[in-house]
């Protein structure tokens, strides 16, 4: 077998992007079961916080596994998720050809509900991306455009209540060891990445405040979508 022939990378790639599917899916899966049990029935609660308990931890070691997994393939066969990404950030002909190419389909704001449903594009302040395989990338690339929008602010996000659990579990902060999975924004800035499509999609909308762009200027483009789109056109 040819690792480098065409057909093998595409299947290659498509496996990783598998197994991103599953980490998020597992994720969303985890927000189910607890929106499900009846928090107001002692014996429902109990049985359900020890699901969850079992099944975090289960998540967590998957997640751990395919994201090692994930590098060991990546760094063997030289195929890289990120491949299929245009990012029209620096480059003002191709952020037009970006933005013309997602305006054919249905954009989707930050309130929407994404559960089980996986991202290819976004929009943000008038500049696009697309080939965005995963909510973790399209997460980590909004994350890293607001930093370099203004990293003072971005950093203040650390001591700002609204972004600190009631336990004290900050979203934004230097240490990685605090964070359940850690995304590495600089090697002193980290932040919380172990979130579902939708509490990824509520933390963004909690940075725009911050940084003073509305919700709208945030449009996020769905695979779903275009794969319809390209099976009307067949």
């Amino acid at each position: 077998m040819n690792l480098n022939s065409p057909t093998t990378m595409t299947r290659i790639r498509n496996l990783l992007n598998d197994l991103e599917a599953v980490r998020e899916n597992l994720l969303e899966l985890s927000d189910d079961i607890w929106r499900a049990i009846d928090h107001n029935d002692p014996d429902s609660l109990e049985a359900g916080v020890e699901f969850k308990r079992a099944y975090n931890q289960k998540s967590a070691a998957f997640d751990q596994i395919a994201s090692d997994l994930s590098s060991m393939v990546q760094k063997y066969t030289a195929v890289r998720l990120e491949e299929t990404e245009k990012i029209g950030d620096a480059n003002l002909e191709e952020n037009e050809r970006i933005i013309q190419e997602l305006d054919r389909e249905e954009p989707h704001r930050l309130d929407e509900n994404f559960t089980y449903k996986r991202p290819h594009g976004f929009v943000l302040s008038g500049k696009g991306s697309t080939g965005v395989t995963t909510w973790q990338r399209l997460y980590e690339l909004v994350c890293r455009s607001l930093l370099a929008t203004d990293e003072q602010r971005f950093r203040a996000m650390e001591d700002d209540p609204d972004f600190i659990s009631p336990k004290g579990h900050r979203i934004v902060t230097g240490d990685r060891l605090s964070l359940r999975k850690a995304m590495e924004l600089r090697d002193d800035l980290f932040v919380e990445s172990n979130l579902s499509a939708n509490s990824i999609c509520d933390v963004i909308r909690r940075m725009l405040a911050v940084f003073g762009i509305p919700e709208n200027q945030m449009l996020i483009y769905l695979r779903q979508d275009r794969d319809a789109q390209k099976g009307e056109g067949q």
